[in-house]
């Protein structure tokens, strides 16, 4: 396809301006920048390209260097401060593996004069957890995702972003599949990422005890996006406990693997809030959770594609806008649905995501009279972009 072939080649000479660059904007003294995110999203990449042109003078490491692990996990303050002596910038990537980290970088920030500090984690269940309490008031979080529509821009326009919607839906963003220039090369870095790294952190933690329930869970959510889930149900499909069910969860979404979309309310008695959706953070990584790379004409999940792109699309866009708004998804035991609710306030504001342009939807009769003053919008391929860029 002449136009894959076009993209291919102006991904791999042209660099993604990505959406925290420059860096340097969120940096301060006696300060730690926290960066999260996926593995393999760009994490490295983005500390690399503003290292290259910092002016500060600076000191990089990773976690898992075992020298670095035993200095700083000692809480030597004398030590630490000649470690970093004359320094201006500290960056430690993937800063979970270092023991006790929060306390290390709390040293630092109170010790070391001036200091700006940078830590990156792919799994936030180790990193925050570590880091939450004894950086307290002293860290700024950002959240890096797979490459989103609204960076794309940097490249091409919004005509082009249109003609690429059925790879971001099939492949996804992941840097090195957006760069891929060959169908069969996207697919096997998208099951390297997925088999390789997905897990890596879950794996790693010592309440984990082996992969395969949790590769059969996310082949059960695989064919849930878009729809409530039950725990129970997830524990009666799998033969494990629903505690263990719900552990397995939160792992998957505190390791940037699932998204967690609950349910919205204002205690009516007709609305549904017990059960969660589940989403993706990446299509491509969903679908090779279930070995399946059809074309969309090929397909018969189409509709879930769509709205898991389109969810976080959104939700790449509102976290590097710096939108608060709260979001869920809305359902009555009638069965009427919103499939995106924002709340900001007293303002709702409804979307249904559908993949089909002809399909005329009215507004939930329900909704409309539970929450008059709602908007209710249809989010579709011809007007996606005003929701997402």
């Amino acid at each position: 396809m002449i136009f894959d072939n076009i993209m291919g080649f102006l991904y791999t000479v042209a660099m993604i301006e990505r959406a925290y660059e420059p860096l340097e904007q969120y940096l301060a003294p006696k300060n730690v920048l926290v960066i999260y995110g996926p593995r393999r999203v760009g994490k490295t990449t983005l500390l690399q390209e503003y290292l290259s042109s910092t002016k500060w003078k600076y000191k990089s490491t990773v976690g898992d260097d075992l020298p670095t692990q035993q200095l700083l996990s000692s809480r030597d303050v004398s030590q630490i401060q000649e470690y970093l002596d004359g320094y201006e910038l500290f960056v430690i990537d993937e800063a979970q593996y270092v023991p006790e980290i929060g306390f290390a970088l709390k040293i630092i920030v109170d010790q070391v004069p001036n200091i700006r500090v940078i830590a990156t984690g792919s799994s936030s269940f180790e990193l925050a957890g570590q880091i939450g309490e004894p950086l307290t008031g002293r860290k700024r979080t950002l959240t890096l995702f797979p490459i989103s529509q609204r960076e794309l821009l940097s490249l091409h326009n919004r005509y082009e972003l249109k003609q690429d919607i059925e790879e971001r839906m099939i492949f996804g963003s992941y840097p090195q599949v957006v760069m891929a220039r060959k169908r069969k090369d996207r697919i096997d870095i998208v099951n390297e990422i997925a088999n390789s790294y997905l897990l890596k952190d879950i794996l790693n933690f010592d309440r984990v005890r082996g992969s395969r329930a949790i590769w059969d869970l996310l082949k059960l959510l695989a064919f849930q996006v878009g729809n409530e889930v039950s725990q129970s149900e997830l524990s009666r499909s799998l033969g494990v406990d629903v505690k263990t069910v719900g552990r397995y969860l939160d792992l998957l979404e505190k390791a940037f693997v699932l998204y967690r979309l609950d349910g919205f309310s204002r205690n009516l008695r007709s609305e549904v809030t017990r059960n969660s959706k589940y989403y993706f953070y990446d299509n491509g990584i969903r679908n090779a959770v279930i070995s399946q790379f059809n074309k969309l004409d090929q397909r018969d999940d189409v509709g879930a594609l769509w709205e898991n792109f389109i969810v976080m699309e959104r939700i790449k866009f509102m976290a590097y806008s710096g939108d608060a708004a709260n979001h869920y998804f809305w359902r009555t035991y009638s069965q009427q649905e919103v499939d995106w609710v924002e709340e900001r306030g007293k303002q709702l504001d409804g979307y249904e995501l559908k993949w089909s342009k002809n399909k005329k939807l009215k507004i939930p009769a329900e909704w409309a009279r539970a929450y008059p003053k709602a908007t209710y919008t249809v989010i579709t391929p011809d007007n996606y972009q005003g929701f997402v860029l």
